[in-house]
């Protein structure tokens, strides 16, 4: 019974979501205020439709209710109550009514966050957001119906993929669908401005900490995916370029490039239809990613099989929603003229210069994604594009991002001058340099990238802590340079945060990519390897019981000369619903860097020996690359939590304040810009 309540809330959300689409609309077209504030109602109903829907399917999953379908194809009775939960969305349906549960939320947040923003532009911004869950909710309801019914019920379920049964895939979904979704705000908040054919410093305030949440969202969620990979899947790599995995890093490039881009909106009233077009590609690539993950067009450890009926309304939504807000951008666009020239040599012109870098990545990664696929399709032949193009094009790209980045903030708004900046960055400039040559020296010159990347990493962090100085003006008045720092905004330190971590973030690259020692051996107990400086020994294997799989764990002690550093216990585990094997790294970070070991299958041996392959790394600073995103998404809940970024608050300049929220409704969101003081 309660599969068919949830089953019955989808399409009582169905309902509202079409009613939420309409009604405002209508309202607007004529004056009704009461029939534009419908659209928050509808917003909120739609929520509490959802999430009834989402907390039946959970109750199936967590009491086991094997006369649901979805719950016999992917829960089992022995899988720990963490992995039934995770089991809800670590499935094709599933995870499509998680997507409607964070867009209804999302959605709901703005009908209450934005109260202060003009009825009508809320009422338009809405009304996209229902129209986006109809979408999904006619794609569930019709092709991926999660309360299907079983009769007579199975005696026991399937199991979920024991790859997906781990911490990191347990809260990776629900963070990238976080991030994902979250750009529909945005996206909505576009289209709105463009029905109304105005964008002004306020809608780039608004815009702004919706993007920023999903940003933080999505880098963390992305993170999560790498770290699973990291120590998961045993490979001692975390990042493979997997086309699911680009999927998720398309959007956080272009939502990167938005949050600059708005910045020029809200100060200098410029790039106003560069910023339109930005907002719609970001969930644009949202969309993509989901069709990538959902159609089957794609072989990958991230993507549910699915049937191609699916595929094809998954296309067709697509089109739909990109396609018409492309149309829209290229009707409404040339009509927003934009506002503040700036010079060649400002902050303005380095903002633009992050974009087109930021934007051709994202470029070259779609391109990178999609051509097999269309090569597939229309020759008949697979080729496949590997990391080689993928590394290549973020170096080309990427190292004038890290320069740019190291200047741009000490450059003034409108006309800035080089010099200065130069003058305040050129010890940085000498370290870094120095860096990357005594690098290259101590290698023999056998490392030129890794230099360079060092370089770059070095130069970056020092053009920080640079503008941090002159900031504070620690040189001139160092007794009150603290005092001066700590009075700044938090958004001014969550730049700092978020520039530093990318920093830490190319150290941690840098070196583990260039230094990693790896060891691919069979080891009897007592055995010893070599890994780098370390010698790691095999002190013995025995078998392990988990609640629903049986392993085999290896127990490693690891020697740095004589003295013990560290023990590792890893497994090679296998699951019996359904039987896959899996490894289980153990991994034991250090300053340094890594000891990471893994063990596998036994292996013969003539003499009658126990003997298992084992696999054996040091990776030099490659917690840089968990320290450096902590660093980023430090820095974004700092910025999100400045009180002039505060979700719909139209705060104006100390001593004026912003438009009302009951704004005269004309043809636009605001009657007058409102520039903000970030």
């Amino acid at each position: 019974m309660i599969a068919e309540v949830g089953h019955f809330a989808l399409v009582l959300a169905l309902m509202l979501a079409l009613a939420g689409a309409v009604l405002p609309h209508i309202g607007i077209a004529r004056g009704d205020a009461r029939m534009m504030g419908l659209a928050d109602h509808m917003a909120l109903g739609q929520l509490t439709m959802v999430i009834v829907a989402f907390a039946a399917l959970t109750h199936a999953f967590v009491t086991s209710d094997f006369s649901v379908a979805l719950v016999v194809a992917n829960s089992h009775t022995a899988k720990p109550l963490l992995y039934k939960i995770s089991g809800v969305w670590g499935n094709h349906e599933g995870s499509l009514l998680l997507w409607v549960l964070i867009l209804s939320a999302f959605a709901a947040a703005v009908a209450w966050r934005g109260r202060t923003l003009p009825l009508r532009f809320r009422a338009r911004a809405l009304a996209v957001q229902s129209a986006i869950g109809v979408g999904f909710l006619l794609f569930i309801l019709f092709t991926s119906n999660p309360f299907l019914r079983l009769d007579p019920a199975a005696p026991e379920g399937q199991g979920l993929n024991p790859l997906l049964q781990d911490p990191g895939l347990a809260f990776h979904p629900p963070m990238l669908y976080l991030g994902y979704v979250g750009l529909s705000v945005s996206f909505s908040f576009a289209i709105a401005a463009l029905i109304e054919g105005e964008v002004t410093a306020a809608w780039a305030r608004w815009v702004r900490p919706w993007t920023l949440t999903a940003w933080i969202f999505l880098t963390a969620g992305i993170t999560l995916g790498s770290w699973w990979a990291y120590y998961e899947l045993g490979w001692g790599g975390w990042w493979f370029w997997d086309p699911v995995e680009n999927a998720s890093f398309m959007p956080w490039l272009a939502a990167t490039a938005l949050l600059h881009s708005a910045i020029v909106v809200e100060r200098r009233d410029a790039l106003k239809s560069w910023t339109l077009l930005l907002a719609i590609v970001a969930f644009s690539f949202s969309l993509l990613g989901t069709f990538l993950v959902r159609s089957g067009v794609l072989t990958s450890v991230h993507a549910f099989a699915s049937d191609p009926a699916r595929g094809v309304f998954i296309l067709a939504f697509l089109a739909v929603v990109v396609g018409g807000s492309l149309v829209l951008y290229a009707w409404r666009a040339p009509s927003l003229e934009g506002g503040g020239l700036f010079g060649l040599v400002s902050r303005e012109s380095a903002l633009v210069l992050n974009n087109v870098l930021l934007s051709s990545f994202a470029a070259v990664v779609l391109v990178g994604t999609l051509y097999p696929i269309f090569v597939e399709a229309f020759a008949d032949s697979q080729i496949t594009v590997g990391p080689p193009f993928f590394e290549f094009a973020s170096v080309m790209l990427m190292s004038p991002l890290i320069v740019a980045v190291g200047i741009g903030p000490l450059l003034a708004w409108k006309r800035g001058r080089l010099s200065r900046a130069l003058q305040i960055l050129l010890p940085v400039l000498a370290v870094a340099l120095m860096a990357g040559l005594l690098l290259l020296w101590r290698t023999a010159g056998g490392y030129v990238m890794t230099a360079v990347g060092f370089g770059l990493a070095v130069w970056l962090i020092g053009a920080v802590l640079a503008d941090m100085a002159a900031t504070a003006k620690l040189f001139d008045a160092p007794a009150r340079a603290a005092g001066r720092l700590f009075r700044l905004p938090r958004a001014r330190w969550g730049m700092w945060l978020a520039h530093g971590g990318v920093g830490v973030i190319l150290l941690g690259i840098t070196f583990s990519e260039a230094f990693t020692s790896e060891t691919l051996t069979v080891m009897a107990a007592g055995d010893t390897a070599d890994v780098g400086a370390y010698r790691f020994r095999l002190d013995g294997v025995a078998p392990e019981a988990g609640p629903n799989y049986a392993a085999v764990r290896g127990t490693f002690s690891v020697f740095d000369g004589d003295r013990l550093v560290a023990t590792l216990r890893p497994e090679d585990r296998v699951y019996a619903d359904p039987v896959l094997s899996t490894t289980e790294a153990a991994i034991h970070p250090r300053l340094s860097g890594d000891l990471y070991a893994v063990i596998g299958e036994a292996a013969p041996a003539l003499d009658g020996t126990e003997r298992w392959s084992v696999r054996l790394y040091f990776k030099p600073a490659i917690s840089g690359l968990w320290g450096g995103t902590a660093l980023m998404v430090l820095g974004g809940l700092l910025s999100l939590s400045d009180r002039r970024l505060r979700m719909g608050v139209l705060a104006g300049r100390k001593g004026r304040p912003g438009p009302s929220p009951t704004a005269p409704q004309g043809s636009g969101p605001v009657s007058r810009p409102v520039r903000g003081t970030a």
